[in-house]
Formats: C-alpha cells, structure tokens, sequence
C-alpha cells in the first residue's frame, strides 16, 4: 500500500503501537487478526493521506516558480489529482464497503479471501464491493 519497504517498515512499527494503546478498545466482535489489519489499513490509508497533503504543499511552492509546462508533467499532474479526488472519494465510502473494495480491487484479494479477512460472508464481500464501486462512480463524477 505505501509504495516501498522502508516506509512499510516505519508503518509496521506504527501499527503495533497503535494495537498496543488501543488493544482495550477490541471489543471481540472479530478475530484478532482481523482487527490488526483494519487498524493497519486504516493508518497506512491516514498516512498516504498525509503524505498527499506534504506534496500538495511542497507542488505549491514549485508553481509559485514561473517555468513552461510540458506534456509530461501535465499529464503527471493530471494523474495526481485523478488520484487524489479517489483517495477523497474513498474516504467518503462507509467502512465495510471502502475495506471490501481495498481488499478486492485494490490489493487484488479474491472475495472468498476479502470474507475471511473481514469476518463476512464470500457474498457480502462481492455486495460491498459493487457498492463501493457505485459509489465512486457517483463521487468522481460530480
């Protein structure tokens, strides 16, 4: 999800500090298991974020800096902000239909696997995930 192993590995560490302060919050409705990866999915997602806010900042004091634009950074910029109203229109998704559609389209997980991971059935998986797909349709289109 991040990109590379070294921020993995400072995401890693992370992660189990995390569980280790909120380990009083698990309430058992769910594996353990299942609990670590939603806590790990959801830091790794607040942590893109951010990311996406650092280099939002550091491209607005690139553009105070006249330059001619050429092709290929017009079309780097536009795939940023493409990536950019999805990772906002994700975020909009109710919480079992945006970890469905991670688990399924984006890391590439089968729905049998998606219902294991999320303690759902293999059909709820498919039915979040249609869903969540809906959805951002409607988000990226506005």
């Amino acid at each position: 999800m991040l990109g590379n192993q070294a921020d993995a590995e400072d995401m890693l560490q992370d992660v189990f500090l995390a569980a280790h302060r909120k380990l009083e919050s698990f309430r058992g409705e769910s594996a353990l298991g299942t609990w670590l990866y939603r806590l790990a999915v959801n830091l790794c997602l607040d942590y893109l974020r951010s990311r996406t806010g650092r280099a939002i900042q550091m491209t607005d004091v690139i553009a105070d800096e006249p330059s001619l634009p050429d092709a290929a950074s017009h079309r780097l910029a536009e795939r940023t902000v493409t990536k950019m109203d999805l990772e906002r229109a994700m975020a909009q998704l109710p919480e079992g239909c945006r970890a469905a559609f991670v688990l399924h389209d984006v890391q590439g997980l089968e729905h049998r696997e998606v219902g294991e991971v999320l303690g759902i059935a293999e059909g709820t998986s498919k039915s979040q995930v249609h869903k969540a797909r809906l959805r951002l349709r409607t988000l990226l289109s506005r």
